[in-house]
């Protein structure tokens, strides 16, 4: 019998998804939610929400018996736990089914053989699939756990055995450097999965980290859904994904989908799981981990195979046959995932917080879809993961999908807090992805690729911003003069006319910090525009909702120009540009600090304090080390010094900008 009311617990975009599937269906939907979460849009989606506990994940989306006991209050006969929080809890898992409620992901009994990473790994190496040397023993002891890595060789991976989605994972390249990564690995992994036992892998230089989709049903048929590449990575959190592999060819497609449907017989596997595998640069893979749960790039499969996976989730849990059989399985097109968060790119990529005061997303159609839980309006807090949303394309090929892909980021913006837009604008434009050539540690290597310093303002887009400023102007002027009794009036002309010559307009931008100020004479779209040292000669200029349009000698060019209070987003060559207006006449003050103060860069918990006062630091040296939105960020020393004071202790919630510690000044 189909499922009739289903408890999410989860939450933002992953529970937004499941309850669009659950209306098309006709199932009802049970949301949970934190404080923090009390106004998000999973709760006001779903058909009834409740609320679970305080913003903390460990007072509310890691509580098992408050959700179950939820569950029995609103009469929901399952449970579907997303992705993250509990869902590859095997307690979790046995506790929803003694309680007598259907689990929409694997049984448990087979969530106990492979829910630990080192669990399963030990599994595959029995059932004969390639696994990489390491340690997935239960000893646990640091001084057990050092002597087991200096015999599995360096460089090593640490990974928490509990949970996925990069948290919990460190490269050890020296056996000095072992004992701090092992100490920050666990501490993240208790923090995001309640547990803190870790393994040891060999790791293995330039992989590619593909993973196949598979699906088994509670009548002993199992398949695969093809693979997803998921090779761009940045500190082992996915960045883009996509199916087909670029670089994959039949043989090698058949041979790893042959054995994750081995891997997933082995275990009499149930519902959605994902087997994932390292490839090695001459095409030899080793099993990595099995995910028993939905992933977060599951869309891309969805649509190349034109299948809902939640729906066929929800069918399996309620005991139905798979809808296909592996002949069945035939992919069209090429379909891409970007991952959009509220981060900062260029302040090491710290996570950022605050009210999403603008959220313009791509409109959905035939080859564009978006999975978010947030609009305009909504908070990103500091307690959760800091994703806005994901773009997701699809067309006939790759180059297609990889166009649509960069028309879609184009027509997104985000106002109030950082994203990585510009970061995943500049990613796509890279050789190496347009060509398929990224391996797991790219980005780490060589990230200054992608994101460089210093983005030179290319003098095309300070012209765009200066027309948009100087027909602004006009437009504004001319509304003002139809209200008055002489709307005709050449004093209500913003032309800068004066007797005897045509005067200078000024506009002064700010990008990137820097004071830029441009001149214009002219009027009605035809200008000479000063700047800087360089004069342009401009006519026909005019502008088309988000578009700009104008011309220099026999040129036509149009520009992309978004309008907002601070001043303009200008789109150039498939990048962007934020040119904020300054009052021309305002005073200009010059930002200077003193270099001897650690403060914290936004909200969070101290988890660790490594100096104390009159200690010698180094410069760049960690001092100590903060947790905020599921993430550890290391604060170092500004310079080389004696520590004066020291106000943070381990536990301590800090506001953003709470100085921590302070240096001497001598």
């Amino acid at each position: 019998m189909m499922i009739r009311k289903l408890l999410i617990a989860n939450r933002g975009e992953i529970a937004c998804r499941i309850i669009r599937t659950c209306r098309r269906l006709g199932v009802a939907t049970v949301a949970v939610y934190s404080d923090a979460d009390a106004t998000a849009q999973h709760v006001k989606r779903a058909d009834e929400a409740w609320r679970l506990g305080e913003s903390r994940p460990s007072e509310s989306y890691l509580r098992g018996d408050k959700i179950i006991e939820i569950a029995r209050q609103s009469g929901a006969d399952a449970i579907h736990p997303g992705f993250g929080f509990l869902s590859e809890n095997v307690d979790f898992a046995e506790a929803v089914e003694a309680a007598g409620i259907r689990f929409v992901g694997p049984r448990a009994a087979s969530m106990r053989k492979l829910g630990s990473k080192a669990g399963a790994k030990i599994l595959m190496s029995e059932a004969g699939v390639p696994v990489v040397p390491g340690y997935t023993g239960e000893e646990q002891d640091a001084d057990h756990l050092y002597q087991e890595a200096v015999r599995v060789g360096f460089p090593l991976m640490i990974k928490a055995a509990h949970g996925g989605g990069g948290k919990g994972m460190r490269v050890v390249h020296a056996s000095g450097e072992f004992i701090a990564a092992l100490e920050s690995c666990q501490r993240e992994a208790r923090n995001a999965f309640g547990k803190d036992r870790v393994l040891l892998e060999r790791y293995i230089e330039t992989p590619r980290h593909i993973e196949f989709q598979i699906f088994g049903d509670q009548h002993g048929q199992l398949i695969h859904l093809n693979e997803r590449e998921c090779s761009v990575q940045r500190r082992y959190q996915k960045i883009f994904e996509e199916t087909p592999c670029p670089m994959m060819d039949a043989a090698l497609r058949t041979a790893m989908g042959n054995a994750a449907v081995r891997a997933g017989q082995a275990l009499d596997y149930v519902n959605a799981g994902t087997v994932e595998f390292i490839v090695g640069a001459q095409g030899d893979f080793y099993f990595m981990e099995i995910n028993t749960r939905l992933q977060v790039e599951h869309p891309v499969t969805e649509a190349t195979l034109g299948i809902d996976l939640v729906e066929w989730q929800l069918r399996i849990a309620a005991g139905e046959s798979l809808p296909w059989r592996q002949q069945d399985v035939r992919a069209h097109g090429h379909a891409i995932e970007v991952r959009l968060y509220a981060e900062d790119p260029s302040n090491q990529f710290l996570p950022s917080s605050g009210p999403l005061q603008t959220l313009r997303l791509p409109t959905a159609g035939a080859h564009v879809r978006i999975d978010s839980g947030v609009i305009e309006g909504d908070t990103v807090t500091v307690f959760y993961d800091p994703m806005i949303a994901k773009l997701i394309t699809h067309d006939r090929d790759r180059v297609s999908a990889m166009a649509r892909m960069r028309e879609a980021l184009a027509q997104t913006e985000v106002g109030g807090i950082r994203s990585n837009i510009e970061f995943l604008e500049t990613l796509l434009a890279h050789p190496k992805l347009i060509a398929g050539q990224f391996d797991t540690g790219y980005l780490d290597r060589c990230l200054h690729e992608v994101l460089p310093e210093v983005r030179l303002l290319p003098v095309d887009a300070l012209l765009a911003g200066t027309l948009c400023g100087l027909l602004d102007a006009e437009r504004a002027s001319g509304e003002r003069a139809a209200s008055t009794l002489d709307p005709h009036s050449p004093w209500a002309i913003s032309d800068a006319w004066r007797p005897g010559h045509l005067g200078w307009r000024h506009q002064d931008f700010d990008y990137a910090g820097q004071n830029l100020e441009t001149r214009a004479q002219g009027h009605a779209g035809s200008y000479r525009i000063g700047l800087g040292s360089e004069q342009r000669q401009v006519r026909g200029a005019r502008c088309e909702g988000e578009y700009l349009h104008w011309i220099e000698a026999e040129r036509a060019y149009c520009a992309r120009v978004r309008r907002d209070a601070s001043g303009y987003l200008v789109h150039w060559n498939g990048q962007r540009f934020q040119l904020k207006h300054v009052d021309h006449f305002a005073p200009r003050v010059a930002a200077g600090g003193s270099g001897d103060v650690v403060s914290a860069p936004m909200p969070g918990r101290i988890v660790a304090v490594r100096v104390m006062v009159d200690q010698q630091v180094q410069e760049q040296q960690e001092v100590l080390v903060m947790e905020a939105m599921k993430m550890e960020l290391s604060l170092k020393a500004p310079r080389a010094g004696r520590v004066e004071s020291v106000r943070a202790e381990v536990g301590q919630f800090v506001e953003a900008d709470t100085v921590l510690m302070r240096l001497h000044k001598d």
